[in-house]
């Protein structure tokens, strides 16, 4: 199949067992050997071990089925049709913007391909505090290896953009260190689109890899179905109660859209991604005898400054992310003041015109100036702090799920932090004017008027713009039924047939974008689950 083809239209021309939505009617009632909810990082290796092993898989995902020939690098499609909330999910406060996938592949298909590994730093603070001896550096490098293999993860070899050599050279003005991200794309066309879903199938997401390969295998996929709660009993779970959604993720309110759709399995893995993962559990009185359940949720909350250059830098053009510096991260402990890493996201109109605050002539001046904007963004590494415990995942009146999450003085002060750090290697890669992302800034002219302004600024929620696409924690692994949800083995602590296998198992942030750490966790968990169920070895090919 060339590149260019549909991979999801062949399959389903095949013969892939697909309903929902545009699929067609699903079944009242379906049984199973596991049922898998969710369809992204954490489920999608999953399944594929799941079925190469032969058992009956069933993958329950909220979101559409997607495909190539669906992305047509447009926000107004993209937004509404493949994310939570139609990329506007916020905080309980409205203080963070949070971006999330909903649909299939779910944030691997909108995400930007920056890959990896979970840091020594983070693997090393879990071991000491929660117990997690089997999460060495040297334990998980087997089953990342075998993930960078499957999904084509390496550094990225083609120069990067204006966009992110800015990010480079300023930096190396100031002798701060960067490096090259490692991307999961094969063939890439470099158009800078990947956060709108990929038109050439070069991004190497659930989407085109592992729920095709589950799909071959017999797989069954439900599209537009919403995972409600589990019914329990005895320690077990005994049934899944799914619904009908619409396309804006509403519960359908007509016809056999009403009607229970029922899954009965021997096992079942929780892959809903942190926020909706506690939720079905909160949904469905699942035990919580330590009041763990939703408890230390973590996001990397992020803050940005804009710039202006006198050359075009066209961000919206090339790979998105493909320069770093893990310099403000390496020189802070892990547990003292907040570390950040530095990247570089890639602006398209709406985003860039819904996230740059101001109004009038000051936000019209900003807009004008969209070809020639630079912006950096600062990813704050939460959780490893006394002042850092997250946030708390509740149900609202009408069950559905909401991320309460305080930014606490000590989240701000790093905010300010990382906000002048990013300013400085602006100005020094020789930015005319300089925003932070801030209600009451300015677009300042000279690194000293920065700095003096920013360090007068007040640091409040609301005030200061905040978002983050990184989501963990709320089901956290721990040794210790008292210290978590999760079993190290990923297996829920009290229900002994349910297996969560996402970026909620996390009990901290990661300290970097997580996509391979959950791919390398759930590889390494998924493995073993396929031992217990199916008695045999299977590995990704």
């Amino acid at each position: 199949m060339s590149q260019l083809e549909d991979p999801i239209k062949a399959g389903i021309q095949r013969g892939w067992k697909v309903s929902g939505g545009a699929f067609g009617s699903t079944p009242a009632k379906i049984v199973c050997d596991v049922a898998i909810i969710g369809s992204g990082a954490g489920a999608g290796i999953t399944a594929e071990l799941l079925a190469k092993a032969g058992l009956q898989v069933l993958i329950i995902e909220e979101g559409p089925l997607k495909s190539s020939t669906d992305f047509n690098q447009l926000e107004s499609e993209a937004y509404p049709a493949l994310y939570q909330e139609s990329a506007a999910r916020k905080t309980e406060d409205k203080a963070i913007t949070i971006l999330q996938g909903r649909c299939v592949g779910g944030s691997t298909t909108v995400n930007w391909t920056s890959s990896f590994r979970t840091p020594a730093s983070t693997l090393k603070f879990w071991q000491e505090r929660f117990g997690l001896n089997g999460f060495s550096v040297e334990a998980l490098a087997p089953y990342f290896a075998q993930v960078e293999q499957r999904l084509n993860i390496s550094p990225w070899l083609m120069a990067p953009n204006e966009n992110n050599d800015l990010l480079h050279r300023g930096a190396a003005k100031l002798g701060i260190s960067t490096a090259v991200i490692s991307r999961n794309v094969k063939s890439c066309w470099n158009l800078g689109s990947c956060g709108l879903g990929c038109p050439t199938n070069a991004k190497q997401s659930m989407l085109v890899t592992t729920i095709p390969a589950a799909l071959e295998q017999g797989a069954q996929l439900l599209t537009e179905t919403r995972a409600e709660k589990f019914e329990l009993s005895n320690g077990r779970v005994s049934a899944l109660i799914c619904r009908v959604v619409e396309k804006n993720g509403a519960l359908a309110q007509t016809g056999h859209a009403q009607v229970a759709i029922k899954i009965i399995a021997k096992h079942y893995v929780l892959a809903g991604g942190a926020i909706n993962s506690p939720a079905v559990l909160l949904r469905s009185g699942a035990p919580d005898p330590h009041g763990r359940l939703g408890a230390r949720t973590f996001l990397h909350p992020v803050v940005m400054s804009a710039s202006v250059f006198e050359q075009k830098v066209q961000a919206w053009n090339g790979a998105p992310q493909s320069i770093y510096s893990d310099h403000f991260m390496e020189t802070q402990a892990i547990d003292g003041p907040i570390g950040y890493k530095l990247e570089v996201p890639p602006l398209h109109p709406v985003i860039f015109a819904s996230t740059v605050p101001g109004f009038g002539q000051g936000q019209h001046d900003l807009l004008t100036s969209f070809p020639h904007n630079h912006t950096l963004l600062a990813l704050l590494r939460d959780g490893f702090h006394d002042e850092a415990s997250g946030g708390q995942v509740r149900l609202r009146g009408d069950d559905s799920a909401v991320l309460a999450y305080p930014l606490t003085g000590y989240i701000l002060e790093g905010c300010r932090r990382a906000l002048l750090s990013m300013m400085e290697i602006q100005f020094a890669a020789g930015a005319k004017q300089v925003f932070p992302l801030h209600e009451m800034a300015a677009p300042y002219t000279s690194w000293q008027q920065a700095r003096d302004a920013v360090n007068a600024l007040p640091m409040k929620p609301r005030l200061l713009k905040v978002v983050s696409a990184h989501v963990m924690g709320g089901c956290g692994l721990a040794h210790t039924e008292q210290g978590g949800v999760t079993r190290p083995d990923g297996v829920h602590w009290q229900l002994e047939n349910l297996s969560i296998h996402d970026g909620s198992l996390f009990p901290t942030s990661v300290g970097a974008n997580p996509q391979l750490s959950v791919y390398g966790v759930a590889n390494r968990l998924a493995q073993g689950l396929v031992k217990r169920l199916a008695g045999r070895d299977v590995t990704l090919a």
